[in-house]
This record gives structure tokens, C-alpha cells and sequence, in this order.
């Protein structure tokens, strides 16, 4: 719970009796390496905040490939947020690709929180546009890069990441095939 509160504490004032109240609300779950968190056609009606391991954020296109959109690590909020603001089905599915471990909040407990503590949308609220700009700036350097680069970014903005997830999710994400993956990373190591 303490590296949640850090967290939350990063984008507003929380008092004690408020700390309090945040932890009462969350629940310790875990997930095994490979389950689904949530899957397309769902409607999220939770939060969690990851405290250990990798998910996948990831959807079919129309030809039925499995794409990768992106990656969520330690210390960061796991939610569709557009499905859960609007209520209606997400279009994504979410997959743990190490052992997780993580806070629960349900949709209850977030409005609960809302309506006691002062500020608590405006935390959210910075949190929310954090994760939008995080997402923006990892779409659009890649649009302008070659899978190389791509590639090599990936490792050096994501260091602890490149070697906990699967070739084949991290080929997905960068938008390149398995193969020339391989003779991505062997060119460059080679």
C-alpha cells in the first residue's frame, strides 16, 4: 500500500485520516503469470494500481492478429479509462506476462473516495493526464523511427522491462515481426 500512497502523493495533499480511508478501500490481489485481468467486450468496473510485474495491454485488428499496444509496470494505474468513465465495453484486453501483484479499487470505492476526500478528482484528475501524455509521446516518437530505433529506445527508456517480456509481445508492440526482432538484436549485439 505505501508505494500506492507515495504515488498518490506525488500529484496532491493527502492527510492521515484520508491515507486511511484510501487503504480501508483497496484490496491485495494477485494474478499468475499469463491470466487475463479483463478482457474486450467488458465493461472495467474497477481500478488497480500495480504493485508488481508487467501487464499487457493488447487487441485483435481486423485481420484477427493479437497486437500489443503497450506495457504496464510497477507503480502505475491498470484501467481502460475511457470505457470505465463512459461505461460502455473496452475494446482491449488486459494480460499479466509475469506474477502480479496489485491494489483493487472498485468503482464504489473510487466514488466513495470522491465524495469524502477534497481533491481527490484533482489527484486523479493529474494522474489521468499524466497517462495520456506518457501514451502520446511513446506513439508519436515511434511513428517518426525505423524498427531499429524503435527497438533500441524501447530498451533504453525501458531498461527493467526488455528482459521480462516475451519476444513475441515485445516484436507485437514495436510493430515489427519475431524475426526481424532477432536480427534486430543480433545485429546489434553482434
Amino acid at each position: 500500500m505505501e508505494a500506492l500512497i507515495n504515488y498518490l502523493l506525488q500529484f496532491g495533499h493527502l492527510n492521515q485520516q484520508q491515507i486511511d480511508l484510501v487503504k480501508s478501500k483497496g484490496v491485495l490481489k494477485e494474478l499468475k503469470k499469463d491470466e487475463y485481468y479483463a478482457e474486450a467486450g467488458n465493461i472495467p468496473r474497477e481500478v488497480i494500481f500495480l504493485t508488481e510485474g508487467i501487464f499487457r495491454i493488447c487487441y485483435y485488428n481486423n485481420k484477427g492478429e493479437e497486437i500489443t499496444k503497450y506495457f504496464i509496470d510497477e507503480n502505475n494505474f491498470v484501467v481502460d479509462i475511457n470505457s470505465y468513465n463512459q461505461n460502455i465495453p473496452s475494446s482491449e484486453y488486459a494480460q499479466t506476462i509475469t506474477d502480479c501483484k496489485f491494489i483493487f479499487f472498485s468503482k464504489e470505492a473510487m466514488q466513495e473516495l470522491s465524495m469524502t476526500i477534497i481533491g481527490w478528482d484533482n489527484i486523479i484528475s493529474k494522474i489521468t493526464a499524466k497517462g495520456f501524455a506518457d501514451k502520446v509521446n511513446k506513439i508519436s516518437s515511434m511513428m517518426a523511427e525505423d524498427a531499429t530505433e524503435r527497438y533500441l529506445n524501447f530498451f533504453q527508456k525501458f531498461p527493467k522491462l526488455a528482459n521480462r517480456i516475451p519476444l513475441s509481445y515485445l516484436a507485437s508492440y514495436l510493430g515489427i515481426t519475431q524475426s526481424s526482432l532477432s536480427r534486430i538484436r543480433k545485429n546489434i549485439s553482434g
